[in-house]
């Protein structure tokens, strides 16, 4: 890959570049280049610390784009320093309350020598300015945290940080817009939303913005903010489908958003991208319609009206009215009659289909229930009607179907990697020991990763990585070593190196893989990543 001084530009799994840069000018004047003459087939610009993020459309539109990504990022090297070049900011801060009630305040400042008292109190004497967004919707990097208390991550992430949570890492701070994993020290909570889909712009921080944290006790009373309104469930449409059961989760999925990454929105979308699609193509649907994504089984849905369906992605026994449906097949469902699907045999998500697509309000753009960001339709209920649309592209159209292979003890699911983008946050030979190791999916996995459990993978002592763009597929490695293998619903920046990208057909694989299941990586061939 071509490189000038500080400028690096790396390829990042199948379709994506990543940008190294010195600092974060560069990144604003790079993120300023490409938004306003984007490369072809760019579908998303990620800025971050000292990274900007290009997501494309295709493989071929990444690797035909990078001599230009390139020059576009020696350009905006060059351009910064010059007179005029510095952002302006406004003379206000934004001011926060805070209630310090952290359950790392004790070990911030055990790791900093300070008092939890010394720390509230430089935490709280600091002006912070947003120095970009990502992670998930309304999620704000802010600089200007006190030297003092620069912390790392934690070693292990937390499967669950609390919305509201005002946290530190390295040398940021930050507010947790929504309910997340995340390794942040947390510090407090602070009650004021911060990213709402019916407000405009969305997100409350945004770059430039300047922010002070007031602890609780002496902020004084402020205007409200509106928290987001709850999303309704599907809106009941006659002659719909009526939702009877959902098994444990039935959400509503379709290829997801892009061009918003940059302000905390993921792609989301379907986890089995290849399911969706072949099940639209039984029905004869187009590519964008929306599906339903069912965890295990457990599903049943009445027609009053009749309708057209098609299964895909784990195998589970259906029937309508008794009468067994066939996978990969479309079936006509008479009206009145009831599909009604058992527990699945083998993976993970079932597809279903419906001829014309499910038709539900779309937000930001997409049909996507996002799980992580708490974007898009609430996950379905018994008593829920579903519109069905007019999403229909040709007649149906078969497809080839050839046997998928089911992970067993004896035969570990395969999963495609292509080399990362930070092999240089680990030792010669990392990469083999991925490969080499035999690997368990550990219980805490969900669309937003799936986690495993193996041996410990060996990394650099090079201190914090500055958080940068996540893809889909990509394998990170948090300071414990073992890995992490992101699905649909990933955050938009992370702060540890990834090692690893699984190619598309793999993300699929991934998608179905339940806890316990057995796993192992095969490198794709003849990519080396750079």
């Amino acid at each position: 890959m071509p490189g000038d001084g500080a400028v690096r530009v790396v390829r990042y799994g199948p379709d994506a570049l990543l940008v190294d840069l010195a600092g974060a000018g560069q990144v604003r004047a790079l993120d300023d280049a490409l938004r306003s003459a984007p490369p072809a087939g760019a579908v998303d610009v990620v800025p971050a610390a000292r990274t900007v993020l290009l997501r494309f459309g295709s493989s071929s539109a990444a690797d035909a784009a990078v001599d230009a990504v390139a020059a576009a990022a020696r350009a905006a090297s060059r351009a910064t320093g010059r007179p005029g070049s510095a952002d302006r900011r406004p003379a206000d801060a934004m001011e926060l309350p805070v209630r310090y009630d952290g359950p790392d305040l004790a070990e911030v400042a055990r790791l900093t020598g300070l008092t939890p008292e010394e720390v509230v109190r430089r935490h709280a004497a600091s002006t912070y300015t947003v120095a970009f967004g990502g992670f998930i919707p309304g999620f704000a990097y802010l600089t200007g945290l006190d030297p003092a208390l620069h912390v790392p991550r934690r070693a292990t992430p937390r499967e669950r940080v609390p919305a509201g949570a005002v946290a530190v890492a390295g040398e940021y701070a930050a507010v947790y817009p929504a309910a997340t994993p995340g390794g942040w020290r947390l510090l407090g909570t602070c009650d004021v939303p911060l990213f709402d889909v019916d407000r405009d712009p969305p997100a409350l921080l945004r770059p430039g913005t300047r922010v002070r944290f007031v602890p609780a006790d002496d902020a004084p009373p402020s205007t409200p903010v509106a928290a987001p309104a709850p999303v309704a469930p599907p809106t009941p449409a006659p002659a719909g489908v009526e939702v009877l059961a959902t098994g444990p989760l039935a959400l509503v999925e379709d290829a997801g958003r892009s061009g918003l990454a940059a302000v905390g929105v993921g792609r989301s979308g379907a986890a089995d991208a290849g399911a969706r699609r072949l099940a639209n193509r039984l029905v004869g649907n187009r590519a964008d319609a929306a599906v339903l994504e069912v965890l295990l089984g457990g599903l049943e849905l009445a027609f009053p009206g009749g309708g057209v369906v098609a299964l895909a992605g784990a195998e589970v026994p259906a029937t309508v009215d008794g009468v067994p449906v066939a996978p990969h097949t479309a079936t006509r469902v008479p009206a009145g009659a009831v599909l009604r699907t058992g527990s699945a045999t083998h993976g993970l998500r079932l597809t279903v289909a419906v001829r014309g697509g499910v038709d539900v309000a779309p937000v930001l753009g997409s049909r996507a229930t996002d799980r992580l960001a708490g974007i898009g339709p609430a996950p379905l209920r018994p008593g829920d009607v579903l519109a069905v649309g007019s999403a229909v592209g040709a007649a149906a159209q078969p497809w080839p179907d050839p046997p998928r292979a089911w992970p067993s003890a004896s035969s570990p699911a395969v999963l495609r990697v292509l080399p990362g983008p930070r092999a240089d946050w680990f030792p010669d030979g990392a990469l083999d020991a991925l490969v080499a190791a035999a690997w368990t999916v550990a219980p805490a996995s969900d669309r937003v990763a799936v986690r495993l459990a193996g041996p410990a993978l060996p990394r650099l002592d090079r201190g914090e990585l500055p958080s940068e763009g996540l893809v889909p597929g990509a394998v990170q490695v948090p300071p414990d070593g073992l890995p992490v293998v992101f699905g649909p619903d990933h955050p938009v920046t992370g702060g540890y190196p990834v090692l690893a990208v699984l190619d598309a057909p793999s993300r699929d694989v991934a998608a179905q893989l339940r806890p316990g299941d057995a796993v192992r990586f095969v490198p794709v061939p003849g990519r080396t990543g750079r």
